[in-house]
C-alpha cells in the first residue's frame, strides 16, 4: 500500500492536473477561435483568409496546450523543445519550397493585395481569384480555366489588381478611311459609348485620334466600366461601333481587290 500510495502521490496528481489543464485548456482555445471568428466575420474578412488564419491560431495554441501539458507531467521541455526543432530544422531543409509558399500566402494574408472576386493578372496568367488557400491562389481566366500559382511567387511577383479601384478602362482601336470627317467619326463613336448603360459617367468615355496608320485613321475609344463587366463592354463597343459607322456611311478600311479587264 506505501508503494501504491508512493505512485500516487508521484505519478497520479501530476497525471490530474495534466488531465485538467488539457480539458480547460481545450475549453479556452475553442472559445479564443470563436471570438476571433467572430471578429473577422464583423470586419468582413473573407472566407478563405478566415479559414487560413483560423487553423494557423488553432496550430499555434494546440502545440502551446500540449508543450504546457509535457511540462506538467515532469517532462523536460528544453530537451523536447530542441527534439522539435531540430526535426523542424530537417523538415524545413526538405520542403524549402513548400515553406517558401506558406510564408507567401502569410505575406499575401497581411498586405491584401488582393481578395476573392478580384480580377487581377499576375504570373503572365489574368482571371478572377477563386480561392487563397496555405500554399496556393486559383484564379479562373476568362476561357474559364483554373490557374493554380504558387503563393511564393505571388508573393515575390508583380501583381496587377484591376478591381481594387472599382473601374477599369476598356481599350480598343477602330480605323477608318482617310476620306472620312474626323469630327463627325467621333460623334458616332461617342454616341455608341454614351450609349451603353455598362459604361460609366464617371470617368467620362473617351475617343481621340490615336494614330495616322498607313490606310487608316485609327481611333482610341476608351470607355470606363466596372471590372466584372469588361469583356461585356469591350465586345460590345467593337460590334456597336462598327453598326453605328455602316449607318452614318462612314467606312472602315479593308483591302479590295484590284480587277484588271482585259
Amino acid at each position: 500500500m506505501e508503494t501504491i500510495m508512493g505512485y500516487v502521490e508521484s505519478y497520479g496528481v501530476p497525471v490530474l492536473k495534466a488531465i485538467l489543464i488539457y480539458i480547460i485548456g481545450s475549453w479556452v482555445i475553442k472559445r479564443i477561435i470563436k471570438a476571433v471568428r467572430n471578429v473577422m466575420t464583423k470586419q468582413d474578412y473573407d472566407k478563405s483568409l478566415q479559414k487560413f488564419l483560423l487553423n494557423l491560431a488553432k496550430w499555434a495554441l494546440t502545440i502551446f496546450l500540449v508543450i504546457t501539458v509535457i511540462s506538467t507531467l515532469g517532462v523536460e521541455t528544453t530537451s523536447f523543445a530542441a527534439v522539435i526543432a531540430a526535426a523542424g530544422l530537417a523538415i524545413g531543409l526538405a520542403l524549402q519550397g513548400s515553406l517558401s509558399n506558406f510564408a507567401g500566402g502569410v505575406l499575401l494574408i497581411i498586405f491584401k493585395p488582393y481578395k476573392i472576386g478580384d480580377l487581377i493578372e499576375a504570373q503572365d496568367s489574368l482571371g478572377v481569384v477563386k480561392e487563397i488557400e496555405i500554399f496556393t491562389t486559383k484564379i479562373v481566366s476568362p476561357d474559364n480555366k483554373l490557374v493554380i500559382i504558387p503563393n511564393g511567387a505571388m508573393a515575390n511577383g508583380n501583381i496587377t489588381n484591376y478591381t481594387a479601384e472599382g473601374k477599369i478602362r476598356v481599350d480598343t482601336v477602330i480605323g477608318v478611311g482617310y476620306g472620312e470627317d474626323i469630327k463627325k467619326t467621333k460623334d458616332v463613336l461617342l454616341e455608341v459609348l454614351t450609349s451603353n448603360e455598362l459604361v460609366l459617367k464617371d470617368p467620362a468615355p473617351s475617343v481621340n485620334v490615336m494614330e495616322l496608320a498607313d490606310s487608316s485613321v485609327n481611333f482610341a475609344v476608351r470607355p470606363f466600366c466596372k471590372p466584372e463587366h469588361y469583356w461585356d463592354v469591350y465586345f460590345a463597343t467593337y460590334e456597336n461601333c462598327k453598326l453605328a459607322l455602316d449607318k452614318a456611311g462612314i467606312e472602315i478600311p479593308y483591302p479590295h481587290e484590284v480587277q484588271i479587264n482585259k
